[in-house]
């Protein structure tokens, strides 16, 4: 959803870097008060988990899923609990105010590209020169120009003098930053306690989105029958039907009210698939009746006596073969099979091709 690089159930490894660079930034500079949290000590504690969804990703995303964070989290409110001996009472927010979250400092995070190893600088860069550069430079600061965390990558090597020069430009951007942030959380408590428009429903001005508002009109019904009946008698004769349908290819065929089916088209190619399938049968049994005629011939050879003679003085045997056991033939033939076997396969493609 955020960009077309992102692929759904699988997070790159832009996210991956992200949650971890967020991670430190946020729970390992501390900037929450773990204390204020605990409500039996050894036993019960809030549980505070931040999830960052991203809309629409335009480059230095670091920057804004950090400023996201730290903003959500001064923002939250917790509800309010009382403990007597070991019975916790957990109140609604209409019976107590909730609380908000102990926070000692506001970690920003301040991105830094760089381009042809390291000659020129650049904050803030957005997606196509994230893709053209060369290494990149994060660095975490809060207004008191405490350094909570700091990444490079891209393989490029900084020297001193670079380093030292994007910490004071961070130091600057965080302060200006934090600024904004603190009197946007001013406002909106300030208008809160007011009753007036506050979070999403002051992004929504009037005018803006219900901008295509048309207010109810009534609408007169007494003389629809005689506009019926005058747009009837305007309007032109019908347009001609066709008593035979058009054939645009082979197999379909136009329909509408007062057209022929002309689906026959199909069936009058089965049924020509179904003459070649016979022709082919015909032909494998001419050839099986040939082949059992032979057998035959051979047969009968075989049961004629075999007679030996050199001449008459001597004696003539006569040799009878033995009785052998008739040959059981199988009803299916081997050639037929296969030629039915080609056959359906043949109807089974052009079926195949025609859906």
């Amino acid at each position: 959803m955020a960009a077309p690089g992102f692929e759904p159930g699988r997070q790159p490894e832009l996210l991956v870097t992200l949650n971890r660079l967020i991670e430190r930034c946020l729970r390992n500079s501390k900037c929450i008060d773990t204390e204020s949290l605990c409500v039996i000590a050894g036993e019960k504690v809030w549980q505070i988990r931040l999830d960052l969804h991203l809309l629409n990703h335009d480059g230095n995303i670091i920057d804004a899923a950090s400023i996201a964070g730290i903003v959500a989290l001064c923002h939250f409110r917790r509800p309010d609990v009382s403990v007597q001996g070991e019975e916790v009472t957990v109140y609604t927010p209409e019976e107590r105010d909730p609380v908000p979250l102990s926070i000692h400092h506001m970690p920003i995070c301040v991105s830094f590209a760089f381009f042809q190893q390291g000659t020129y600088l650049l904050v803030d860069p957005c997606e196509r020169e994230e893709q053209v550069m060369d290494g990149l430079l994060v660095i975490a600061m809060n207004k008191h120009q405490e350094i909570c965390t700091i990444q490079s990558s891209g393989g490029i090597m900084l020297v001193n003098d670079q380093v030292l020069r994007c910490s004071n430009i961070t130091a600057v951007k965080v302060a200006e930053i934090t600024e904004l942030i603190q009197k946007a959380l001013e406002n909106d408590q300030k208008v809160r306690k007011e009753g007036g428009k506050f979070g999403f429903a002051e992004s929504i001005p009037n005018q803006k989105i219900t901008a295509f508002k048309v207010g109810s009109a009534a609408v007169d019904t007494n003389s629809v029958e005689e506009q019926a009946e005058e747009i009837i008698t305007k309007a032109g004769p019908p347009s001609e039907v066709f008593a035979k349908p058009i054939l645009h290819t082979p197999g379909t065929a136009q329909i509408g009210e007062g057209i022929e089916n002309a689906w026959g088209d199909l069936e009058e190619s089965e049924r020509e698939e179904a003459v070649e399938e016979e022709g082919e049968s015909e032909a494998t049994a001419l050839e099986f009746q040939t082949i059992e005629s032979e057998d035959t011939r051979k047969e009968a050879k075989e049961d004629e006596p075999i007679v030996l003679s050199d001449s008459e003085e001597e004696e003539v045997v006569i040799l009878e073969p033995q009785e052998l056991p008739k040959k059981t033939r199988a009803q299916t033939n081997p050639k037929k099979e296969s030629a039915r076997k080609k056959a359906f396969t043949k109807r089974r493609k052009k079926k195949r091709a025609a859906y």
